[in-house]
């Protein structure tokens, strides 16, 4: 596929966009995903507990048969986790990996998270999984690289006609990524980036509570996984970054 030049923001050393063709239109040396409710997040909660992560894109009989070939666990659907009779298999919700013993690998199936971490690392870039639990430690070990330029991807999620929905959730948590290398000192963000950036910095004295006043979030607790978007809101309680090694997310430390 090829872009516009202008929509490359080419001439900006760090960037923003959305999605899975976001991601390709600002290719850069070094990709952060975020996928606030709750691929990244569940991430985050996985690799501080020394678990890899195995993201996949499909969610449906592909996955279980991965899950086997790598040796690893399955994370299931939330709402098939809860219909078990014990309701104690690891799902796609943090809180269900925060609590699950034992782990060792986890496949992660995600449309929107798996199928952009993919798509950047086949672009070349390093990639890396941040959310609002460990924005800071991302942050801080980009600007340790010292890489020509970045882009930081919100996944956003999908319409039922499967066309991308822009959720404001990941425009925060691009964003606080963003304020926090603008904060180490990080400059040339496109006005892309800088909206993002702007977006967290508006937010970011009642986070909390504004997101769990969105869309997604409501539409979670209102589902019974209020838990999930309490995980979700927690701000810099992580040093863990998730970095993509050979299709496996492994925790290199912040």
């Amino acid at each position: 596929m090829s872009f516009d030049p202008a929509h490359t923001q080419r001439e900006y050393a760090v960037r923003f966009d959305w999605g899975p063709t976001g991601a390709a239109a600002t290719a850069a040396d070094i990709a952060v995903v975020v996928d606030v409710l709750s691929f990244t997040t569940t991430l985050s909660v996985a690799v501080e507990r020394g678990i890899e992560v195995l993201p996949f894109r499909w969610r449906d009989d592909r996955a279980a048969a991965y899950a086997e070939e790598q040796g690893a666990t399955l994370a299931v659907g939330r709402f098939e986790a809860r219909s078990t009779t014990a309701g104690a298999e690891v799902s796609l919700s943090p809180a269900s990996v925060a609590a699950a013993e034992g782990l060792k690998r986890l496949v992660l199936p995600s449309p929107n998270g798996s199928a952009i971490s993919f798509g950047l690392a086949d672009s070349g870039a390093i990639v890396l999984g941040a959310s609002l639990r460990n924005r800071r430690a991302v942050a801080a070990y980009v600007a340790t690289l010292a890489a020509e330029s970045v882009t930081v991807i919100a996944a956003g999620e999908r319409w039922p006609d499967g066309s991308l929905r822009p959720c404001v959730e990941d425009l925060w948590g691009a964003g606080a990524v963003l304020s926090a290398l603008a904060d180490l000192g990080v400059t040339g963000l496109s006005p892309e980036a800088r909206v993002a950036e702007a977006s967290y910095r508006a937010v970011e004295s009642r986070l909390a509570e504004d997101l769990g006043a969105c869309a997604g979030a409501r539409e979670l607790a209102e589902a019974g996984f209020a838990d999930d978007v309490e995980v979700a809101a927690q701000l810099d309680v992580s040093h863990a970054v998730p970095l993509l090694v050979d299709g496996v997310y492994v925790a290199q430390p912040g």
